[in-house]
């Protein structure tokens, strides 16, 4: 018994709701199209995740440039959210490196202004197109200290690993004294209480310097190369 939409409003306004929601999915598929057409040769490529709200003259701020700039000079592609605080500094020590330095923005009412160190620069009105292409283009996740979006994006690719939805890849958490309550609390609640299984741990480390953070990356695919397998990639079809 529940009224289809033309018989709520009325016919014109029905209609033009539909419309409405109808450009709104194309405007969605338009952001996968593309950052699927901007993105599909900057492989092999490291994501970088942090807060907007850390100054330049943060501790945090210097290792991420130099982290990137490390990265990008050992030929990896470096992906940020293209924004201020972290994500500036991880496109600065890019944009300075042999490598391109990749700003996937995101349109927000308040904090997310674009940086000047964007090789590739893609806008985003939808926060889950530009969740996929962090995840979908990247060799391995780097996070730095942040807040609920930092925490949003490192959990959503934690969960395609441990799901198996999406393919493994070093999870290298920076800032030991930051990061140890989180994981303090997940072993001694989510595990304890069997909400994940002690192996899920073993998804992430702790590393706090850049350079060994870029030797722990290349230690992962030493054996195994960094193009994805014929399953990786049919499972990434489905991201």
């Amino acid at each position: 018994m529940v009224p289809q939409l033309r018989a709520i409003p009325g016919p014109d306004r029905s209609t033009s709701i539909k419309a409405r929601e109808s450009w709104h999915i194309l405007g969605i598929i338009s952001e996968f199209v593309e950052a699927a057409e901007r993105l599909a040769d900057i492989r092999p490529a490291v994501s970088i995740f942090g807060s907007a709200r850390i100054p330049a003259d943060h501790p945090a701020y210097a290792k991420t440039v130099a982290l990137a700039r490390l990265l990008s000079d050992a030929g990896f592609t470096v992906i940020s959210g293209g924004g201020p605080g972290i994500m500036q500094a991880a496109n600065q020590g890019a944009f300075a490196g042999r490598s391109p330095s990749v700003g996937l923005n995101i349109q927000l009412p308040h904090e997310q202004h674009g940086n000047a160190f964007q090789d590739i620069s893609l806008s985003f009105r939808h926060f889950f197109p530009r969740k996929v292409a962090f995840a979908k283009y990247a060799a391995a996740l780097v996070v730095m200290p942040g807040g609920f979006g930092t925490l949003d994006e490192l959990t959503e690719v934690l969960t395609l690993i441990q799901t198996g939805t999406g393919r493994r890849i070093p999870i290298i958490l920076v800032e030991s004294a930051f990061w140890t309550g989180l994981l303090e609390w997940m072993r001694g609640t989510l595990v304890a209480q069997r909400m994940i299984s002690p192996d899920d741990m073993d998804l992430m480390q702790v590393i706090d310097e850049p350079q060994q953070v870029v030797d722990a990356i290349f230690d992962f695919y030493e054996k195994r190369g960094f193009e994805p397998s014929a399953a990786e990639r049919e499972s990434m079809l489905y991201l």
